[in-house]
């Protein structure tokens, strides 16, 4: 499967951000002001040859680009955007990363409780995934050594990763005093040594919404009317603030008769024991506020 660039605006005008599905550098990010600085990435070479394009930089899982002020973005953004999506989907290499880029990053790991007392977040200062994934056994691991390694210990009962942490869930034969420490020092020194979590977006397991590991968020794009009103809500208000207790919410239907939401929980959230709480006075309540005479109730299915 090609990737696909999506076009992002960002709080300078000048800028714009061209964003993958995929990381595109392993470890540093890139700043090129003209093309004798981009000697090391062809890519930033050609977007050079527009006369358009001030500064070129490439980051994570984006290539932002800096205009001048002789066009506007209206007018060349998506011809932009399909070269970079050319480019990228030939297979050719974004930056070649000298032997000091590639050097080893301190990575810092740190515990955080969560309100579901089976669940411990351990947030990275760096990003790790572009996508929520969702383990529920060793099974569904095969693209995310990580997680197969988080598995072998006897305690651990499921993994979510999302954006700069993990959410490790255990079962009640240990306690988190006795193995906090310990995961968290394993985990922080596979990230140092690891530049790359997933091997491939486009594997079947990453990409799978069955039993394997779970893409946990909802192509909003393929949504109408309540159905694609309620998913943004969630995106918009709700999906911060579950995934700063390290969980996720997914929309997954709406019946317009019933009026009924439902909901796919994650992480945390997932048998979370105020997660009904929640749901009620939160983001029902929420729903029903936003979206008048639309929702009845929202119906919850721990992931």
């Amino acid at each position: 499967m090609s990737t696909q660039i999506n076009i992002v605006e960002t709080s300078d005008k000048s800028i714009l951000k061209f964003e993958a599905k995929d990381f595109l550098v392993k470890h540093n990010s890139f700043e090129f002001n003209n093309i004798e600085e981009a000697k090391d990435s062809t890519l930033a070479q050609q977007l050079f040859h527009l006369p358009f394009v001030k500064t070129v930089y490439i980051a994570q899982n984006f290539v932002a680009v800096q205009k001048y002020n002789i066009v506007e973005w209206e007018d060349v953004q998506q011809e932009l955007a399909e070269q970079i999506e050319k480019y990228i989907n030939s297979g050719q290499t974004i930056v070649e990363e000298t032997p000091q880029d590639q050097k080893k990053i301190p990575v810092t790991v740190y515990a955080e409780s969560t309100p579901n007392p089976h669940v411990i977040k351990f947030v990275a200062n760096k990003r790790l995934v572009l996508q929520p994934l969702e383990f529920k056994s060793i099974d569904d691991t095969a693209e995310v050594e990580l997680a197969q390694k988080l598995f072998h210990f006897p305690f651990v009962k499921e993994v979510y990763m999302d954006d700069n942490f993990i959410s490790v869930q255990k079962y009640d034969m240990a306690e988190w005093d006795d193995i906090t420490m310990e995961l968290r020092e394993f985990i922080r020194t596979y990230l140092e040594k690891n530049a790359e979590l997933v091997k491939s977006s486009n594997s079947k397991n990453v990409q799978s919404t069955g039993n394997s590991s779970t893409q946990t968020h909802t192509a909003t794009e393929n949504l109408q009317g309540i159905s694609k009103q309620i998913s943004e809500i969630l995106e918009e208000y709700v999906k911060p603030a579950v995934a700063s207790d390290g969980g996720n919410i997914v929309f997954q239907s709406y019946d317009e008769d019933s009026q009924a939401v439902h909901v796919i929980l994650q992480g945390a959230c997932s048998g979370c024991p105020s997660s009904t709480m929640t749901l009620k006075n939160g983001i029902e309540n929420l729903l029903k506020d936003m979206l008048p005479q639309k929702v009845n109730e929202v119906v919850a299915i721990n992931g």
